[in-house]
């Protein structure tokens, strides 16, 4: 571990327990979002500091520079906060909305990236900007997959359904997973030219990174139970979950399959079977609150990460505007994108009422959509696509974040 490394890992931490004191003494705000607004706040005073001071300002945006933000989400954190999250997950509840929740996540997720990229692509044309509808569409991809996670806590206070809340807690994982594995798959059609990738080769591409996922998510979970299962002592079981986390996760891109379906596979049968079969009392109290733990802060983490993103993020010119409604334009695909598969299933299930309009404004963005922007090479107009991709998340967040508990409030009441 270099010494720059430890340096900036530190400073984040520090920050993180800095801005979650201030976010819990003062402000109040559900965590993530408080910090998130904390760090904007910072960002924007050493701007605005940074205007008097550029040698300031320069250390500060090259330390953020350095942060490699795909590849600490993507590689590190995605994996702890997906199986984290996948724990919590009921089995049983799951299986009683599987139908919608994979409806969602698969269906939702391709209409949702057909109507951004055609959208954006007129949008881009309005504004004389010359970009290929590939592209476009891969920026459909990598903004249309939900982290609702962080308004869960605000919507279980509104008192939503159970199914509600499992239907958002479900798509929120799955989706994660399948809007990757539709990014990776645009991805290489628009590195090697639309026309010079055969169908059977994406569809090939597609299952095997989806279906490959799901089965080592199986054989991880399993072997983890197994493991647990033939020993009672706590720290060693933690060690083992971790273990199936890092593990699963770096070997699961060596094989070329989804890591974060894999993940959260294997966070459902250990949290279900696992707990259930495997573990002494002690053991299942003490990995609850160790993975609630590394959810939290790793969250934490995450938001304040997007928070000074801002600092090297450039908006100009005509991209302001598209910036500005590039948030409709999202919300209107969300919307289409639970419309539909609604629709289709409302003649074999009821859903409950306000379902579309809680599942719409409750679709955040988060730091997944961001690290795929990240990855994007500069050819693919990653400028263009980062700027759009910070704006859409910020409004989300802070604007759909802070306002889907009232909503749900008021629907409750209807």
């Amino acid at each position: 571990m270099s010494t720059d490394f430890y340096s900036i890992l530190t400073i984040l931490v520090v920050l993180t327990a800095v801005f979650s004191y201030i976010n819990y003494r003062f402000i109040r705000l559900p965590a993530t979002i408080g910090i998130m607004l904390i760090a904007l706040l910072a960002s924007l005073c050493i701007v605005i500091i940074g205007s008097f001071y550029p040698l300031l300002l320069r250390h500060f945006t090259g330390v953020v520079k350095s942060i490699d933000f795909e590849d600490v989400l993507m590689r590190v954190m995605l994996s702890f906060l997906l199986f984290a999250g996948a724990l919590h997950v009921d089995i049983h509840k799951l299986r009683k909305e599987i139908i919608p929740i994979i409806s969602f996540s698969t269906i939702g997720v391709l209409i949702s990236t057909a109507c951004i990229g055609v959208i954006v692509y007129l949008l881009f044309k309005v504004f004389s900007f010359n970009i290929p509808f590939i592209y476009c569409l891969l920026f459909g991809a990598l903004i249309s997959p939900t982290d609702p996670i962080a308004v869960l806590g605000i919507l279980r206070k509104a008192k939503i359904s159970a199914s509600l809340e499992t239907k958002i807690v479900g798509e929120s994982l799955f989706n994660d997973g399948v809007g990757i594995v539709v990014f990776i798959t645009i991805f290489e059609i628009a590195r090697l030219g639309p026309g010079n990738v055969p169908f059977l080769q994406i569809a090939w591409l597609f299952l095997k990174e989806a279906g490959g996922g799901v089965v080592w998510g199986i054989v991880l979970g399993y072997a983890g139970f197994y493991l647990l299962r033939s020993i009672d002592q706590y720290q060693v079981e933690v060690l083992i979950t971790l273990a199936m986390v890092m593990g699963g996760y770096l070997l699961a891109t060596s094989f070329h399959v989804s890591g974060p379906l894999a993940m959260v596979v294997a966070g459902i049968i250990t949290g279900n079977i696992g707990m259930a079969k495997a573990m002494s009392v002690t053991t299942r109290d003490y990995l609850k609150k160790f993975w609630e733990l590394i959810d939290e802060i790793l969250n934490a983490v995450l938001f304040i990460l997007i928070g000074f993103e801002m600092l090297i993020i450039s908006i100009k010119g005509n991209l302001l505007w598209i910036c500005f409604t590039a948030p409709l334009v999202i919300l209107f695909a969300r919307w289409l994108s639970v419309s539909i598969p609604i629709l289709l299933l409302s003649f074999k299930r009821t859903f409950e009422k306000n379902s579309i309009a809680i599942l719409t404004w409750g679709g955040l963005r988060g730091g997944i959509s961001v690290a795929l922007a990240f990855s994007l090479p500069a050819y693919m107009h990653r400028e263009e696509f980062l700027s759009i991709t910070y704006v859409v998340v910020i409004f989300s967040i802070v604007v759909q974040g802070l306002t889907i508990g009232k909503m749900a409030r008021k629907f409750a009441k209807t």
